[in-house]
């Protein structure tokens, strides 16, 4: 089958772990084509360079989310020749854009105010009934909006006109407008009018096919590996093809906007619309997808949220590479008491509690080191962290020496990957006896995944996906809390024999659920299991009646071989009257006069009819057998 990859800021392009997931599903699925369809995020990324796509990779079509809307990808020639939208098209736009902006700009009547990408509550329904009625009205406007832009184009040119700034003027200042929205000037409106435009820049491209190239018109199956701006395409193709969308997230764009928002230099009013048309565009891709795979509970509890039904979540966990740690040897039960952390040092690893954390366990266990391995991540903050909790652990550790000879070494060391001491990853697991996790916010732990498929016993805060990852293979306390944190690690560089039980469990845990073989040999089940209950592409099937219905079994199956079948027998057999009785089921003395008799079926003159004939001959010979066998018998 084709399959339709939609990726944003990721794959092909950018390296990283979703580009990394992304390779590994489509390398293993060999037995399925894939047309990739990629939006980028910045110049610098659409700039690099691609790794080496597979042979059944069959197409790449990409565009940005950045800057103008490139002249390559208008849909209509109209566009291309730079024709300015009529007044029947801004007409069409104003309708529908007032659909979509009021939609996410308004609360619903009688509903209590609740966060964005929330469900409000309320008695008897009434708040439901109207979030429904506003999801519709989103749904009304993204889809008419799509429509314009398929049918005449210029979509971008009027998100970026005065008629756009004046409608969100208009919702925003109404009676039920969002409390943050009341406040917009028109800078702010402004922005969020530009903002809109780049993430509705999908529903202009020239993705869904023409005469000339089918796009994803002509795919089976859209997966999205991310919500927002790349599951738009896998609306549209679902909308206009009836192709089957599947989402996947492992980890939750909508909570990344907000995260994302919430950094940025924009004001109140801009960061709660562009939140308001997340949540929304969130909330209709969920109620549009055949499934959605999210990569743990904690994803899946923020989808549900959202308003995914429950009956279509599945999670599948993301496959990771065991090879590079099949090497290392399970922990030994001796008296190591070296403690390692592996990641991005960011402000979310808390690093500082870890370093309260090591000066408690130094009151118990002296001779405990801590190794933390790792770089800054990309976090702006992020190396001035670093800096911080370097100086932080010469203040609680200044250097020790054991005598007055020897040279004082501090029991904390900041290291790298690629280091003397540390070449490789699965070198910096297999040299601690306990691996520790301090993180205030996480989404699906990777380190504790890599730290489990080298045997090692971990400690770790109860954040985003870590419960459900170590799944009592490992303690799990607190964030935020250095204290429990210290009285989990000293539990475990006290009793050696409990950290190789608790290591040898967690590797077992790990082979079975987070392979790569484990999330391919999922996601071909998925495949089939949604193609099987869409058989027939309805854009594939030509033949349609008269009321525009596709007919997909119109034609046999072999009027599409070569051969000389494909132009002869029942497919060019002229058919005949409905009414017509067959001319065996008619009775000789029934026979009408513009039915021809069968030859044979009535003799010529002065001969025996047909069936009397055949009666002597049936006589003769049986009469000959009968006299065979009593000679065979008397002999």
């Amino acid at each position: 089958m084709r399959i339709g990859l939609l990726t944003e800021g990721g794959y092909p392009y950018a390296s990283g772990e979703s580009h990394v997931w992304c390779d590994r599903l489509v390398r293993g699925l060999t037995g399925h084509d894939f047309e990739l369809y990629a939006l980028t995020t910045d110049a610098h990324q659409e700039a690099g360079r691609w790794l080496e796509l597979p042979d059944h990779v069959r197409l790449v079509r990409s565009a940005p989310l950045w800057g103008d809307f490139p002249a390559e990808h208008h849909r209509t020639a109209g566009d291309r020749r730079g024709r300015a939208p009529g007044r029947r098209e801004r007409r069409r736009f104003a309708t529908h854009f007032a659909d979509l902006v009021t939609a996410f700009t308004t609360a619903p009547p009688g509903a209590v105010q609740a966060p964005a990408g929330e469900l409000p509550d309320g008695p008897d329904g009434a708040p439901e009934n109207s979030v429904t009625r506003k999801a519709d009205r989103f749904a009304t406007g993204l889809y008419g909006l799509a429509e314009l832009a398929r049918e005449r184009g210029g979509l971008p040119a009027l998100l970026h006109s005065e008629a756009a700034v004046r409608i969100l003027e208009g919702a925003c200042h109404g009676p039920r407008a969002l409390p943050a929205a009341h406040g917009a000037q028109l800078n702010d409106l402004l922005a969020v009018a530009a903002q809109l435009e780049l993430a509705l820049r999908p529903l202009s491209l020239d993705w869904y096919g023409d005469r000339y190239t089918p796009g994803l018109g002509g795919v089976d199956l859209c997966h999205a590996t991310s919500g927002g701006a790349a599951a738009l395409p896998g609306l549209l193709a679902k909308r206009f093809f009836g192709t089957p969308l599947l989402v996947t997230e492992c980890g939750v764009r909508l909570r990344e906007h907000y995260l994302a928002r919430a950094a940025a230099p924009l004001s109140a009013p801009v960061r709660a619309l562009l939140a308001a048309f997340q949540g929304a565009l969130a909330a209709e891709t969920y109620a549009q997808a055949a499934l959605i795979t999210p990569g743990n509970t904690h994803v899946r509890r923020w989808q549900e949220r959202c308003g995914a039904d429950r009956a279509r979540l599945r999670t599948v966990y993301p496959g990771m590479d065991a090879a590079p740690f099949a090497t290392v040897a399970d922990a030994p039960a001796d008296d190591s008491k070296t403690l390692v952390w592996v990641g991005t040092v960011e402000p979310a690893k808390d690093l500082v509690a870890l370093l309260h954390a090591f000066a408690e366990i130094r009151r118990h266990e002296p001779e405990a080191t801590l190794r933390i391995i790792g770089g800054p991540g990309p976090d702006p903050q992020a190396p001035g962290y670093l800096a911080h909790c370097r100086a932080l652990a010469a203040q609680f550790f200044p250097d020790e020496a054991a005598d007055a000879h020897t040279i004082g070494e501090n029991p904390v060391s900041f290291e790298e990957i690629g280091s003397p001491d540390v070449p490789a990853l699965e070198d910096a697991y297999a040299s601690g006896a306990v691996v520790v996790l301090s993180s205030v916010t996480e989404g699906f732990p990777r380190s504790l995944v890599e730290a489990m498929f080298c045997g090692r016993a971990t400690v770790s805060t109860d954040a985003g996906a870590v419960c459900e990852v170590i799944g009592g293979t490992g303690l799990v306390v607190p964030p935020r809390n250095p204290r429990a944190l210290a009285a989990a690690c000293c539990a475990l560089l006290g009793d050696p024999d409990r950290r190789a039980r608790l290591g040898a469990a967690a590797r077992a845990r790990a082979l079975e659920l987070f392979t790569v073989e484990q999330n391919i040999a999922a996601f071909r089940g998925i495949y089939l299991e949604l193609i099987s209950h869409a058989p027939a592409h309805p854009a594939d099937s030509r033949a349609r009646d008269a009321h525009g219905v596709p007919q997909p079994f119109a034609h046999p199956a072999e009027s599409h071989v070569p051969g000389h079948w494909a132009t002869t027998g029942a497919a060019t057999r002229t058919a005949a009257p409905a009414d017509r009785t067959p001319s065996w089921a008619v009775q000789e003395a029934e026979q009408p006069a513009g039915v021809p008799v069968t030859a044979g079926a009535r003799g010529g003159p002065g001969e025996r009819p047909v069936s009397e004939r055949r009666d002597s001959r049936r006589d003769g010979r049986r009469d000959r057998d009968e006299t065979a066998m009593r000679q065979a018998w008397s002999a």
